[in-house]
C-alpha cells in the first residue's frame, strides 16, 4: 500500500479547509519561485524522469508531451487547456480534486505552463460541477490576490493568467479537439489529426491539453524529484493515481493509491470488500465506462495499472473501477452503456453515428434473447468496423464494452437466445 507521506492529495476527502492558507500548510506554492526559475527544460526533464503518464485515459507520457511545444515563439502565443471536463461514467476523482484540493491543480497550471511556454492556461469545467467551477475560481482569484499568478508570478518575472470556462455538458467535449472547438465557442466536434494541438491548437495556437490530475500532481514531482514519482508503483508505471471504486462495495471511494496495487487489493483494503464476499464478485470494468470488463477470475489477480490492464484486453482509463456482483444483469448494464454511447455521439463520422445506434439497437433484442445465435457474432463484426475508423475514440468507447461481454460472457447471451425460443415454441 502506499505510504501516507507519499499521498499527494492530502486534503481528497474534504475534512480540511481548500483555501490557499490551509493549502500553503499541506506545502503547495512551497518555493514554487525557485522551481520557476530552474527553468523549462529543467521543469520538462523532471516531469519525464518520474514517468508520469497522463491521468485522462490514454496514458501518454505527460513531460513528452509538454516537450512537443515549440521552442520558439513565430509571435503566436502558446497554451495549456486543462481538461476538467470529467464526464466518463463511474469517474470522479478530479471533482474531488477541484472542490478540495484546487491549489494542487492553480499551482500545477503556473508550473506546467513555464515548462511549455505558455502564458495563458484555460480550464474546462463540466458543466454540471456548479459547486467545483465556483471553488476554483475562488482559489485563483486567491492565488491572484496573493501574487502567486498574473502578472510576475510568484515573483519570478514570469507572468501568467488563468482563465475558467464553464462546458455544457456534453461527453464528447472530453475529447482534447472537441474541446478546443467548444472552448472557441463552436460546435463540440472533434479535429482531424494533424494538424495536432501542439502545432495548431486553441485559436490556431500552440496548445497543450491536459487532465486535471496530470497537471495537478506536477508540482509536487517537482518539488520531491522524479526519482521519488518514479520509485512509486511498477516500470512504465509510475507515481500515485486516484481511484474511483463504484458499485457493488461496500464502502464506495476515491483513494490515492501507487499505480499497480492489485484489484483485489484496492476493494478489499479500501471499500471493505464486495457486496456479498468476494465470491460473489461477477465482474469489473477496471477504468471507466469506455473499457471491456473483466470476469471474476481475472480480478483475483489483476494489477491496476496501464499494461496489466492492457495484458487482459481491458484499460486502466480513468481507473474508475465499477464493480459488479452476481445480482447484476451484466448484459442490460453493457446495453444502457450502448445507449450512453449512442446518445453522446456527436454524428460526425458515418461509423460512429450509425454504428452505436445500430450496435445499442441489437443489445437491447440480446437483453431479451430476442436474436439469432448467428449475430453475436456479427455484432462483434460490427463493434471492429466501428473501432478505429472515426476521427476520435467515441466509436472505440463504444465498441470496447460490447466486445468484452463477448468475449467473457458469451455464454449467457447464448443461454437468454435459447430461453427465448423455448419460450417461443411453448
Amino acid at each position: 500500500m502506499l505510504a501516507d507521506n507519499d499521498r499527494i492529495f492530502t486534503n481528497l476527502y474534504g475534512f480540511q479547509d481548500w483555501r490557499l492558507e490551509a493549502a500553503r500548510k499541506r506545502g503547495c506554492w512551497d518555493g514554487t519561485k525557485a522551481l520557476i526559475e530552474k527553468g523549462r527544460d529543467w521543469i520538462v526533464n523532471e516531469v519525464k524522469g518520474s514517468g508520469l503518464r497522463g491521468r485522462g485515459g490514454a496514458g501518454f507520457p505527460t513531460g513528452v508531451k509538454w516537450s512537443f511545444m515549440p521552442k520558439k515563439t513565430d509571435g503566436r502565443p502558446s497554451y495549456l487547456v486543462v481538461n476538467a471536463d470529467e464526464s466518463e461514467p463511474g469517474t470522479c476523482k478530479d471533482r474531488d480534486i477541484l472542490r478540495h484540493d484546487p491549489h494542487h491543480l492553480v499551482e500545477g497550471c503556473l508550473l506546467a505552463g513555464v515548462g511549455m511556454g505558455a502564458t495563458h492556461c484555460y480550464i474546462y469545467v463540466r458543466g454540471e460541477f456548479t459547486h467545483e467551477a465556483k471553488v476554483l475560481q475562488a482559489a485563483i482569484d486567491e492565488a491572484y490576490a496573493a501574487g502567486l499568478i498574473g502578472k510576475n508570478a510568484c515573483g519570478s518575472g514570469y507572468d501568467y493568467e488563468i482563465y475558467v470556462h464553464r462546458g455544457a455538458g456534453a461527453y464528447i467535449c472530453g475529447e482534447e479537439t472537441a474541446l478546443l472547438e467548444s472552448l472557441e465557442g463552436k460546435k463540440g466536434q472533434p479535429r482531424m489529426k494533424p494538424p495536432f494541438p501542439a502545432a495548431c491548437g486553441l485559436y490556431g495556437c500552440p496548445t497543450t491539453v491536459n487532465n486535471v490530475e496530470s497537471i495537478a500532481v506536477s508540482p509536487t514531482i517537482l518539488r520531491r524529484g522524479a526519482a521519488w514519482f518514479a520509485g512509486i508503483g511498477r516500470p512504465n508505471n509510475t507515481g500515485t493515481k486516484v481511484f474511483c471504486v463504484s458499485g457493488h462495495v461496500n464502502q464506495p471511494c476515491n483513494v490515492e493509491e501507487a499505480m499497480g496495487v492489485s484489484l483485489k487489493e484496492l476493494i478489499e483494503k479500501h471499500c471493505g470488500g464486495v457486496r456479498g464476499g468476494w465470491d460473489n464478485l461477477l465482474a469489473v470494468i477496471p477504468g471507466g465506462a469506455s473499457v471491456p470488463l473483466i470476469p471474476k477470475a481475472t480480478c483475483d489477480t489483476v494489477l491496476m495499472d496501464f499494461d496489466s490492464l492492457r495484458a487482459v484486453q481491458s484499460g486502466l482509463g480513468t481507473a474508475a473501477v465499477i464493480v459488479m456482483d452476481k445480482s447484476t444483469d451484466v448484459v442490460k448494464a453493457i446495453a444502457r452503456l450502448s445507449y450512453f454511447y449512442k446518445h453522446e455521439s456527436c454524428g460526425q463520422c458515418t461509423p460512429c453515428r450509425e454504428g452505436t445506434g445500430w450496435m445499442w439497437r441489437v443489445m437491447e433484442r440480446m437483453v431479451k434473447g430476442q436474436a439469432e445465435i448467428a449475430e453475436i457474432d456479427q455484432l462483434l463484426d460490427v463493434t471492429r468496423q466501428v473501432e478505429g475508423h472515426t476521427i476520435c475514440a467515441l466509436s472505440d468507447a463504444a465498441a470496447w464494452p460490447i466486445q468484452g461481454l463477448i468475449r467473457h460472457f458469451r455464454p449467457e447471451l447464448e443461454r437468454r437466445i435459447a430461453d427465448y425460443r423455448k419460450r417461443l415454441a411453448a
